[in-house]
């Protein structure tokens, strides 16, 4: 690009000329930015900054939580609570919502995240990051409770994530497609470095978790034996395998260059509909995916049409190329 445009030059031009988005979201979306720069820095520094292993805790997931899961959690709680543009908060890490304290003015949007996705490669320095979804709060006049998050991703105002890597990036929609940053840490920014990303309709990779391949239901090993079977196959092409285990860096790469993402339902766990969270991952990452021109559904139905039921509901997950996501969700069809 001829010249460097910040993050918050391209929200203002978001909201002043092409009137996408009111001041307080821009406000708040320059905050949570600010949080992730926070967060990326305790990364960088690893063990120098003691912030490896774990912190012999869990979260309501049941999981165990790492040191740097933590920290992500209050850094975005504390950068967050006190401006004014938020009612309430909702994390991964976290049983209930946290309300914004009434010594605070209270905003008109609800901000959902997962502090830190893909916590088992903090030790490995493999890269993870954080995701991010925004809300309005309903039109009336009574306190916030959880059943105000409880809307359909369709409803989202903003989404992003921004991945700790080589480079730390920040990957944002607001609804007028998908825009990319990466940080400058000699100027202490965001710069756009790219915009209107497209997915290209047809892939020849895929990201899923072979290991599990017994427990998945027919639909997705179908899917799967094909892309395995290549060129003598029934798709007649060759395909490669890339699994992360981060989320966020495999769409991230399929956001960069296409490809498909699935985390199938499991039979080891029957009665959870899949392993990701609907609030906190699978809705900013299906509206990222469709705003760049992909695809995300959940086996059956387009995921940002799911409505929620609890504030940690679990789902199936296929989302990247279009056609391939349209391929292996054809598959689930009933006969």
């Amino acid at each position: 690009m001829s010249k460097k445009i910040s993050l918050t030059r391209y929200l203002v031009e978001q909201q002043r000329v092409d009137g996408h988005i009111p001041s307080q979201l821009r406000l708040l979306l320059e905050v949570v930015a600010r949080a992730c720069k926070n967060i990326s820095q305790a990364v960088n520094k690893g063990a120098l900054g003691g912030v490896l292993g774990t912190a012999h805790s869990e979260n309501v997931q049941g999981e165990i939580q790492k040191k740097l899961d933590i920290i992500a959690n209050e850094v975005l709680i504390e950068a967050n609570e006190w401006g004014g543009h938020l009612a309430a908060m909702a994390s991964e890490e976290m049983d209930a919502i946290y309300v914004v304290p009434n010594r605070y003015p209270k905003g008109e949007y609800l901000l959902l995240f997962d502090p830190l996705d893909g916590s088992s490669n903090i030790d490995v320095n493999v890269s993870i990051g954080t995701i991010f979804s925004v809300l309005k709060m309903p039109e009336d006049d009574r306190g916030v409770d959880e059943g105000d998050f409880l809307q359909p991703g369709r409803q989202q105002v903003a989404a992003g994530y921004c991945v700790y890597g080589p480079q730390t990036t920040l990957v944002l929609t607001v609804g007028d497609g998908v825009a990319m940053f990466t940080l400058d840490r000699e100027q202490g920014s965001f710069v756009l470095t790219q915009e209107n990303i497209r997915i290209p309709e047809d892939t020849q990779e895929f990201a899923i978790n072979m290991s599990n391949m017994r427990h998945w239901d027919a639909p997705v090993k179908r899917y799967i034996d094909e892309c395995l079977a290549g060129r003598e196959g029934p798709r007649g092409k060759d395909f490669n395998m890339r699994w992360i285990a981060s989320m966020v860096a495999d769409v991230h790469r399929i956001l960069t260059r296409g490809g498909v993402f699935m985390y199938p339902w499991d039979a080891r766990e029957p009665n959870k509909p899949g392993k990701l969270r609907l609030m906190y991952e699978a809705n900013p990452m299906a509206w990222l995916i469709e705003q760049a021109g992909g695809a995300a559904t959940n086996g059956r139905q387009r995921i940002l049409d799911i409505q929620p039921s609890s504030l940690h509901e679990r789902v199936s997950v296929i989302l990247g190329s279009k056609n391939e996501v349209d391929r292996a969700t054809s598959y689930h069809a009933p006969l």
